[in-house]
Order: C-alpha cells, then structure tokens, then sequence
C-alpha cells in the first residue's frame, strides 16, 4: 500500500478513531487503525469491540492495499506535523513496516497483519431513517449531562431513545437518569421510526457521537436494532453495541401536580448559584433557595468555611418555600437552557422539581431535593 493524503484531512479521519481505541487493552491489534486503500479513498477503521468506527477520506491512492498500525502514535506524528503538509504512507507488509513521510521528517513503525483485526459483524437492522444534525446534536446534547457513572446500574450508563407519545403525537425521545436529576427531551419523529426499537445507548457512544454532529447542514442516517445502533454521515460510520438491559419506567418520577412557578433568568441564576456554591462544602455542595414574593435569595451556609447569600429578582406569587439542591445539579440543569428564562415548577421541600425552558414542554428536567 502506498498513498498520499493531505496532513488535515489525515488528522480528522485518525482523531476520530484514536479516541474510540482503548487505551489500556490486553490484545495489541485493539490499539491500532486499520487502513484500507482503495481507488481514490482511503478508510481508517478502530474499534474497542463495543463501538466500531470508519472514517472515509479522500487520497491519491498509488498502490492499493491495508495495514494496521498503532492510532494513537500515528495521530501524535501526524498531529506534530506543520499544517499544509503532505503525508505519504507506505507499508511493507513483508517488514512489518509503515513508513509515514512527510517533507524531511520520516518514521517507521510497527504493523500488525489486517486480518487480525476485528470488524463488528454487519446486522439487520429493524429501523432506518435519517434525521437532520442539529435535530440529533440537541437530543444528546441536553440529555447526557444526566448520565449515571454508577457500573452497578449499567442500564443507566446511557441515553434512552425511543418513540413515545407527546400531546397526542409521536415524538422521538432520548431520556438519561442517574437518581438524582432526570432530563427528558423530545423531538418531531423522522420518517421511517414511527417502528424503531427503544435502546439505550452507551455514555462512550454519545461522546463519539458528538464529533459527527458539528455540521448544522448534514443528514445523519440512523440505523436501529435490538442489539445495534449505527450513525452514519456519508464520510464518518459509527456503529455501537446498546446497553443489554431495561430502562426503568422514568415516567412515574416525573411530577404532574407542581403548582409553585417561579420564573428566574437563566443565566443569572447559574451565575449567581455559581457564586454562592464557592463556600460550600465539597461533599454536599447544598444550596438553599428561598422563595417569597418576586424574591429569591440564594444561600449556603458550611460551618467550616463560611456562608454566603445572594438576593434576585423572579417571577414568583406562590406562599414562601425553602428547598435546598446540590448545587452542582442546578448549574448543569440551567445551563441546559437556550431561551432566557427557566421555569421551576415546584411542590413541596421534599418533593422532585420540574424544571423547563418557558412554556416549551419538549425539554423537561427533574432534580431531587436535598435537606438543608
């Protein structure tokens, strides 16, 4: 194999399989890319055996061919090389060799056979259908933040999507939980999904999902099955195994009867819990808000490092409520929010707290209360 290729285009294609390569992994051919060329493209191929990607790119393809080759130092050589520069790669399979040039610099390094490397086998899948980027981008976007860390409840280590009903309608709908906040975020259904099975998507995947969706312009094609679920731009294919497991019924933690409104600029408010939560103790980090007439006053109080409070002005009628939070879940759920204002809809000290964006009801989040 020999092939020329531009140093930027080259650094995209292996930025995206170096990060999904394991880094400490007991089978060598797992740390490599496998690169295949053929006509005028050349494929980068990584997998950790739970997410397979393929990026496509454009070459001048001299002698067709594949080799695998360790991704994360060929993406630090290529990364260190200037910007403009042309790489050429030339692998003897016979040495065990690949060559990378570019200008006067030149390295050589060690290869392992392609046929060693393990490709996800191909699956059927029960739903295709394609959805616009930005469409995507805010379904994980909003939802991830909510993603539990606890191994012990693995089938919360990701983003539920599926088809559910929303106002009479058909949405598509990613939900993540971990316990302690919830965020639900709903989207029109695309065509084609009205049949599509509900997965769960693992945290990894969703994080590897978010380089294919910076292009406000691209189609993403969506494939969905029991046990696969694959993403594909027509350059970038990412295909990922989904969580074995059941979600838990999330509807039953969504309060209904939350009838305190309090109306708060978004911004302001994450500032201003921002700047409270600096003396709070590191293990709880409880903020306290109490609520009066068109009053809020933001306050913590860690006896081993001080107290703070700050007053704002809201949109608040209903009787005084004192209710405390980890403050390190109102900023992540605030900062979850595009308009200006956010709406916290409130019940009582001890119960879950709604909140959402203005009146819009496609982006709902809940937090539980902490006693402060």
């Amino acid at each position: 194999m020999k092939i020329s290729i531009e140093r930027a285009t080259l650094l995209k294609a292996l930025g995206q399989a170096q990060s999904v390569v394991e880094r400490r992994n007991t089978i060598p051919i797992l740390a490599n890319v496998l690169i295949e060329a053929e006509g005028s493209t050349v494929s980068f191929r990584a997998t950790d055996l739970d997410i397979e990607v393929v990026d496509k790119a454009p070459a001048q393809v001299e002698r067709a061919g594949a080799t695998t080759v360790s991704a994360v130092m060929l993406h630090e050589i290529v990364r260190k090389l200037p910007d403009g520069a042309l790489v050429q790669l030339t692998d003897d399979s016979a040495a065990g060799r690949l060559t990378v040039q570019a200008g006067r610099s030149m390295f050589s390094l060690a290869t392992l056979p392609k046929e060693d490397f393990p490709v996800m086998a191909s699956s059927e899948y029960a739903s295709n259908f394609s959805a616009p980027s930005p469409v995507l981008r805010r379904l994980f976007d909003k939802s991830k933040f909510a993603i539990s860390t606890e191994e012990t409840r693995y089938y919360l280590n990701g983003v539920y999507m599926h088809v559910a009903e929303s106002d009479g309608s058909k949405v598509l709908r990613c939900v993540a939980t971990d316990g302690h906040r919830l965020a639900r975020i709903d989207a029109p259904l695309p065509a084609g999904a009205e049949n599509m099975p509900g997965v769960i998507v693992p945290r990894k995947t969703v994080g590897e999902l978010r380089k294919l969706l910076d292009d406000d312009e691209a189609q993403i094609a969506v494939s969905v099955s029991e046990t696969k679920v694959r993403f594909a731009t027509p350059s970038i294919t990412l295909t990922s195994k989904v969580i074995d497991g059941t979600f838990p019924d999330y509807s039953r933690v969504i309060p209904t009867g939350n009838n305190r409104r309090l109306e708060v600029d978004a911004a302001e408010f994450a500032k201003a819990v921002d700047r409270v939560a600096t003396v709070s103790s590191e293990r709880s980090r409880a903020v306290k808000l109490s609520l009066d007439d068109d009053r809020l006053v933001l306050s913590v109080n860690a006896p081993d490092a001080g107290a703070a409070e700050e007053e704002l002005a809201v949109a608040y009628g209903d009787e005084r409520l004192d209710i405390g939070f980890n403050a390190k879940y109102l900023l992540e759920i605030a900062s979850q929010v595009d308009r200006e204002n956010a709406v916290f809809l409130f019940n009582s000290a001890g119960d879950p707290t709604l909140m959402r964006e203005g009146n819009d009801t496609s982006a709902v989040y809940v937090v539980m209360p902490m006693r402060v």
